[in-house]
């Protein structure tokens, strides 16, 4: 009875071999709760083993899967810069396009200023060159002359040599043609500026009433019966000395 009591002790034998001629057999006692412990730590290995192979797959494919969009992304992005490359040399191109043309605008600018400076220019000399022929301060004899008074009313009295001729002394409208009760006919011309001249003589008159004369044109001729010339001026209305204008044209 006490031996049946005795718990029996199992034990398992591994047994080692070898091809070789000369080996022996080795055995090895383990006994079961060892076995059940390497078994036990050979499944946890083997369980984390498969546990990481598994995550380190999806870690791979979560990886893999980045490195798609990446580059993906890294393909947008470089075709945006082509793009963009693309946009700014055609920008270039539009911006030198506009700068020649604006180069050519300021040239022409330049060119139309310059003619505007130089048409100004005439005009001013043109005016300048019309108001000094508006003022009445040549002779109004063409041929040598000798002036003999300038009586109380300032009429210059000029005798001629017969075959000159009374002129006009600047560019002007003759607004009276008359009988002249000393001279003969007198001649009005309004020079536009304030200044009437008055030229009275014996001569046949050559100009007519509305007509538009020049420094220089023609009013009478003179002949030995018409030598006398009587030379008014007026400014304003006024009558001022004839000689004063002369003086002052030198």
């Amino acid at each position: 009875m006490g031996r049946n009591r005795h718990k029996r002790k199992n034990s398992h034998v591994v047994i080692v071999t070898s091809d070789a001629a000369d080996s022996g057999m080795k055995q090895f006692r383990i006994r079961p709760w060892i076995l059940k412990a390497i078994i036990a730590v050979l499944c946890v290995v083997i369980g984390a083993l498969i546990g990481y192979l598994v995550y380190e797959k999806d870690i791979w494919a979560a990886e893999l899967e980045q490195t798609v969009q990446q580059d993906e992304a890294i393909r947008l992005l470089e075709q945006e810069k082509t793009e963009l490359e693309s946009r700014i040399v055609s920008l270039n191109e539009d911006i030198t396009g506009l700068n020649e043309e604006i180069s050519s605008l300021n040239e022409k600018i330049r060119i139309l200023s310059e003619t505007v400076s130089q048409q100004v220019e005439t005009e001013n000399e043109l005016t300048g060159q019309l108001q000094k022929r508006q003022m009445p301060t040549r002779l109004p004899v063409s041929e040598r002359a000798t002036m003999d008074t300038v009586t109380e009313d300032l009429t210059c009295i000029f005798t001629a040599a017969a075959g000159s001729m009374v002129v006009a002394t600047a560019d002007g409208t003759v607004t009276v043609v008359n009988e002249d009760p000393v001279y003969g006919h007198n001649v009005w011309i309004d020079h536009g500026n304030g200044y009437t001249t008055i030229y009275r003589n014996q001569g046949e008159v050559k100009v007519k009433q509305g007509e538009t004369v020049t420094q220089g044109t023609t009013l009478f001729i003179v002949s030995d019966e018409s030598s006398k010339l009587g030379y008014q001026i007026m400014q304003e209305g006024v009558y001022v000395n004839p000689m004063d204008l002369l003086d002052i044209s030198g």
